[in-house]
């Protein structure tokens, strides 16, 4: 018993100063929390609609008119209020993961202009989780308020794309010091990057419309966007086909430019989620759109998000935080060059 009492003590601890006392190590860790918990609310919202659970809590703040938690109600079922009724739970992990991520990032201390403060733009990228969740929750009232309109539904769904991409850009800063970036590939590589992450940008803004104009709308009383469903399905496939091209024509370009591996590996990892994600695409759309596929749909594109933002932010480097990391980054990215320095094999910059 004692041992256990020791053990529970040690790890509270730990995770107190994880937080508090935090390092490079912790702070990346709470930023991979952020990215991690935002992408499984985004899954669980999209299990709420496919539940028809989006307006088991028919009000907002509340469950009920007369109750914050599920209580008796003749219009909504015990199971659709305990869906809906979770997944508003959920938002506060979400939120007490940003809000350890703010402390993290105040409290980190770096060795920077020897004022041993925490770095302002971390910190800036740490805040935008609460406020995030914050602006998430009032717009999540509105959803409700609007009987499940396809356009609120479909921004709720788009502002937490905006806040993984802010969680996985505090995950990559929160390992990186304040010297300017250097390029890792060709400038013409770095730039396909980008365009790619517009065109998987887009590719999500397709995808809910579709998803606002087809079924699983959350309720049989939420409205539908009025387009004809073949023709925004078919765009939909369309744009998709337009990001495998990208995608595999930037896995060519880093293999012929012999650029690092890593960078080679997560495109190739990202050239694999997204024929994954074709899959599904094309098998519940010839099965009727089954609640199980579009769950497992809406986490593909989760994961093709996450695995672009990767390809494009490991495309560069700055140098490390601390000495051990600069040990390793020199191990594993020795060819890294400046932006204004001449790109590999001689290109041009």
């Amino acid at each position: 018993m004692t041992s256990l009492s020791a053990q529970i003590r040690d790890r509270a601890t730990g995770f107190h100063r994880s937080y508090w006392l935090p390092s490079t190590v912790t702070m990346r860790r709470w930023a991979l929390a952020s990215v991690v918990v935002n992408a499984g609310i985004t899954v669980t919202g999209a299990g709420v609609r496919v539940s028809k659970s989006g307006l088991g809590c028919p009000t907002w703040p509340r469950c009920t008119p007369d109750s914050f938690v599920p209580a008796q109600h003749d219009a909504h079922s015990a199971f659709n209020m305990a869906i809906e009724f979770g997944n508003r739970l959920l938002t506060f992990l979400v939120l007490a993961v940003g809000v350890a991520c703010v402390l993290a990032a105040v409290r980190l201390v770096r060795d920077i202009d020897g004022d041993g403060r925490g770095r302002r733009d971390l910190v800036r990228l740490a805040w935008l989780q609460p406020i995030g969740v914050l602006a998430q929750a009032l717009w999540g009232g509105l959803v409700v308020r609007t009987m499940l309109n396809p356009f609120t539904v479909s921004v709720h769904f788009l502002l937490s794309i905006a806040m993984i991409a802010a969680a996985y850009a505090m995950f990559a800063r929160a390992g990186e010091g304040d010297e300017p970036p250097r390029r890792l590939v060709h400038r013409d590589i770095r730039t396909l990057g980008f365009v790619l992450l517009g065109a998987v940008g887009l590719l999500l803004v397709a995808g809910v419309v579709v998803t606002g104009t087809g079924p699983h709308s959350g309720d049989d009383a939420a409205s539908r966007f009025g387009f004809d469903i073949e023709t925004v399905a078919r765009l939909h496939a369309d744009i998709v086909w337009i990001v495998v091209g990208l995608t595999f024509a930037l896995l060519f370009a880093l293999h012929l430019t012999d650029s690092p591996a890593r960078v080679r590996r997560a495109a190739l990892v990202l050239f694999g989620v997204e024929l994954a994600q074709g899959v599904i695409g094309y098998v519940q759309y010839f099965l009727a759109i089954p609640a199980l596929l579009v769950l497992l749909h809406v986490l593909g594109s989760t994961l093709v998000w996450i695995s672009t933002l990767r390809v494009v932010f490991l495309m560069r480097t700055r140098d490390p935080v601390d000495p051990e990391a600069d040990g390793r980054a020199a191990a594993t990215a020795g060819d890294a060059q400046p932006l204004e320095a001449a790109a590999p094999h001689g290109g041009s910059a």
